[in-house]
């Protein structure tokens, strides 16, 4: 079985890769700079290759993906047969505590301190809020939904969990509904923090109905996905003061266009869709877990961990 890794792992992580195919065969490569004919050779891709290029790939039998999200391989041409799986569960702790530090930075007025700092001016900038007894909308209770509740919860909030099918709620959750229910759980929220996934359903959810049903001074934030939000009807809540601020790692349109209205909205706060990536150790460390036991699974004729579904 050739292995093709795009992932830019170390020697130890290496050792994992390959303990867990001991009879497989190993080709590590850079992701952008990976040749035609190691795709062409590959069995299995570990790493996000670009959709376009799986063409290139004859005899792939299964592809493990570096990321959580897998939309844009949903309708990616490959070989029939091959089999698609995503690493949901290895960005919780790296996702969560990004978005907590947005929105804690933004509840606590530290944009505004940032800009005075750099204008080098004394400026109290006013009343601030806390997480401690406010209210926490949690969209999208999988992994990284729940790491967030505990990192939430922790500091006093009560948080709700919304998913798409009814469940009984668990700590850190006090609560737990469904997507049907947002229209009486959004002007009770003080935080509303999305973790959505890109489908038909979730595109566009959050628009000028859900931003005006949105309690008069509440945060919002996304680390999901950026067309989870009509942004023109963001930033209207945004101006208009209906919202105190939004925090937002992915945006819509991605990557945001430089003169974008966006960058100078009141009250946005954005980073470049890097709460995922390999900045925190641990997370390649749990993708590289994640693809190790799915190699052993393969290997062994086992249900994989993580399938999903593509065309």
């Amino acid at each position: 079985m050739n292995v093709l890794v795009l992932l830019p792992v170390d020697d130890a992580q290496r050792e994992r890769l390959e303990a867990a195919a001991p009879e497989a065969s190993f080709i590590y490569a850079d992701q952008r700079a990976v040749a035609p004919e190691q795709v062409a050779e590959a069995e299995v891709i570990v790493g996000n290759l670009a959709p376009a290029r799986l063409v290139e790939a004859p005899r792939l039998r299964f592809l493990q993906l570096h990321s959580a999200g897998y939309d844009n391989y949903v309708t990616a041409p490959m070989a029939a047969g091959a089999r698609v799986a995503c690493a949901s569960g290895a960005y919780g702790q790296a996702v969560s505590e990004h978005m907590l530090a947005m929105v804690l930075s933004q509840i606590k007025r530290l944009p505004s301190y940032h800009d005075d700092q750099h204008a080098h001016t004394w400026t109290d900038e006013g009343s601030v809020t806390t997480l401690r007894g406010s209210s926490v909308l949690v969209l999208g209770a999988g992994d990284i939904g729940t790491h967030f509740a505990d990192l939430a919860s922790a500091l006093g909030a009560r948080v709700t969990g919304v998913r798409r099918t009814p469940v009984e709620a668990r700590a850190p959750f006090e609560r737990m509904a469904t997507m049907e229910d947002l229209p009486a759980l959004l002007p009770e929220a003080d935080v509303v923090v999305a973790f959505l996934p890109s489908t038909p359903e979730t595109r566009g959810l959050a628009d000028a109905e859900f931003f005006g049903a949105m309690k008069p001074g509440s945060y919002f934030a996304n680390g999901g996905r950026g067309d989870l939000v009509v942004t023109e009807d963001l930033i209207e809540a945004l101006e208009s003061g209906h919202l105190a601020g939004a925090s937002l790692d992915v945006t819509n349109p991605e990557p945001l266009p430089a003169d974008h209205p966006l960058w100078e909205t009141p009250g946005a706060l954005v980073t470049p869709h890097v709460s995922g990536w390999f900045h925190l150790a641990v997370t390649l460390d749990n993708i590289v877990g994640i693809a190790a036991e799915n190699l052993r699974r393969l290997q062994a004729g086992e249900e994989l961990r993580n399938l999903v579904r593509v065309a």
